[in-house]
Formats: C-alpha cells, sequence, structure tokens
C-alpha cells in the first residue's frame, strides 16, 4: 500500500471505534472485521480513497485458498468498512456495492450424535482441576449451546444454580437466558470448590480459568476439544461450534419448537435457525400454513 502507514493506523483505530461504539460489535467481531481490512489495505497499490470495485474483485479472487464462506465475509467486512468512509464523507461512493457476492451453498457442519456427545464428555478423566473444568465447559457448550466466545465470557455472576438457568451475553451484547440442565449444572457445581485461584480483579467473576487464574482463549478450548474427540474415537472434525449445533439438532429431532430454540441461540433471524438446525424450509412452512386458521379447510 502506498502513502504514509500512520493514516492507515489511524484509519483501522477510527474505524474499529466505530464498530464497537456506534455498531455496538462484539470484540471477535470487530477484530475479524479490523484484521480483514488491514490485510486489504496493505495489498493495495493505491489510496484507500481510490479504492475501484476491481481492486475488491482482484483480491477476493487472489484469496483462492479460502472457501466462499470465509470469500463472502472478507466481502463484508470490506462493504463495511468503506460503508463507513461513505458516512464520514471520505469517499462518495462504496466500490463494494458493485462487487457480487460469492454465491454459497448451504453450511450444515458436522452433528455429533447423543452417544458420541456422552462419550466425549465422558473421556475427562476428573483426576485434576482442569479436568473438572473442561467436563463443565463440555457440558455447557453442549447443554446451553453457547458459542465458544460466550463460554469464555460466562461469569459466574450471571450462573443461577438453583433457579436452574444462565444469563448469556451474546452478539452484540444482547442478553438472553438459557436453561441450565441437571447434568451441566453438577458439572459447573464439581469444578466450582476446585477451580484455581483468579490472577486478579478482571479474572474474579469468570467461570472458566486456565492455570494461571486467567480467562481462557477461545483457541485452548478448540484444542481441548479436539484433544478429547480424538481420546473418545470421534474421528470426525469437531469445534466447540459442533456441540452447538448438536444440541440446536438434538432439540429440533426432539420435538422443540423452533422458535424456542431460536431463542436459546440468540438468533435474531428464523431463518438462521432454521438452516442451522437442519430443517426443511418446505416442511416447516407447510406446516405452518397447514395449521393458520385462515386456511381453506380443504387444504388442510
Amino acid at each position: 500500500m502506498s502513502g504514509d502507514s500512520s493514516r492507515m493506523k489511524k484509519l483501522i483505530k477510527d474505524y474499529r471505534n466505530y464498530l464497537k461504539i456506534e455498531r455496538a460489535m462484539s470484540r471477535n467481531t470487530v477484530a475479524s472485521y479490523c484484521s480483514d481490512v488491514e490485510k486489504f489495505l496493505v495489498s493495495l497499490q493505491c489510496s484507500p480513497l481510490e479504492v475501484s470495485p476491481e481492486d475488491v474483485e482482484d483480491h477476493l479472487q487472489i484469496r483462492d485458498d479460502v472457501s466462499k464462506r470465509t470469500q463472502a465475509r472478507l466481502l463484508s467486512s470490506l462493504r463495511s468498512f468503506y460503508g463507513w468512509m461513505v458516512i464520514e464523507g471520505m469517499i462518495s461512493d462504496n466500490p463494494c456495492d458493485r462487487v457480487d457476492q460469492p454465491k454459497l451453498g448451504v453450511y450444515l457442519p458436522d452433528v455429533l450424535s447423543v452417544d458420541e456427545v456422552a462419550g466425549l464428555i465422558e473421556s475427562v478423566d476428573l483426576s485434576s482441576w482442569q479436568d473438572y473444568r473442561d467436563r463443565a465447559i463440555l457440558e455447557v457448550l453442549y447443554g446451553c449451546g453457547l458459542r465458544v466466545s460466550e463460554a469464555v465470557d460466562l461469569k459466574i455472576s450471571c450462573i443461577f444454580l438453583n433457579e436452574g438457568f444462565v444469563r448469556v451475553i451474546g452478539k452484540g451484547d444482547k442478553e438472553r437466558l438459557v436453561p441450565l440442565g441437571e447434568m451441566a449444572a453438577d458439572a459447573i457445581k464439581a469444578y466450582l470448590p476446585r477451580r484455581t485461584e483468579p490472577y486478579d480483579a478482571v479474572s474474579e467473576d469468570l467461570l472458566f480459568l486456565n492455570r494461571y487464574g486467567r480467562a481462557l482463549s477461545r483457541q485452548s478450548i478448540f484444542k481441548m476439544i479436539k484433544a478429547y474427540a480424538l481420546k473418545s474415537g470421534i474421528m470426525k472434525d469437531i469445534s466447540p461450534h459442533t456441540l452447538r449445533h448438536s444440541f440446536a439438532t438434538h432439540l429440533v429431532e426432539g420435538g422443540a419448537d423452533l422458535r424456542m430454540v431460536q431463542d436459546m441461540l440468540g438468533h435474531e433471524s428464523i431463518t438462521t435457525t432454521e438452516i442451522y438446525t437442519h430443517v426443511d424450509s418446505t416442511t416447516w412452512h407447510r406446516e405452518v400454513i397447514s395449521r393458520h386458521p385462515r386456511q381453506p379447510k380443504g387444504d388442510k
């Protein structure tokens, strides 16, 4: 990228503040968007004020080593960035508006069976305080359907063991209440007396801590789950998201209402939940229409 690097840093800093303050995005989303934008700006051979749709398309094509879904995220990041520049009056048009969105297929992650989930959780030996922590993490991820970032940020003050629910801070700092099952609650109860001493005041209320008494990283939970999957003989490529997806799928298979699952997952759109839980939209649409009071009797 030509021009002063300090200008680029200031652009990224101002854009980051916009995402955090005005858009109220989660810190993980902010970090992802800013990283995408910074890589794009570094690759430019012109000023960020002179970017054309062709520059954006070239950047996406260069990244042909990534999936269509990742390319779509990159374009979303750049569209947001240049939309902000339009708002700030730095440019008059968003160059990304004339770039076609990569076509995506339906993304359906691997799902574990109920027996595989049980095997994964039971593979934890419970011979150390970390084992009790890991068992509690697995139970909470599956039992409450949390995102890994939500599990990392989960606070003791947001867990209501007697009442049987947890208060979760999700994307955009939106709160939701999720029922806490008995097995997850028991795992938390077993872990809390063994929890390591918090390193500082910031870590005092965090439920899951590393051996230094600080917050766990998302990457450490990814590695932990893959290790237990290998130990339990699961050959699927799984992640914390697999447990969240399995949670939702098992609920729907058990007859849970789709709207209830939507609320528990913290999805804004029912369409997201519909895809996420393998529910066929045609079947769902037909069922709703057939039960509507204004549907002709002969069509029910």
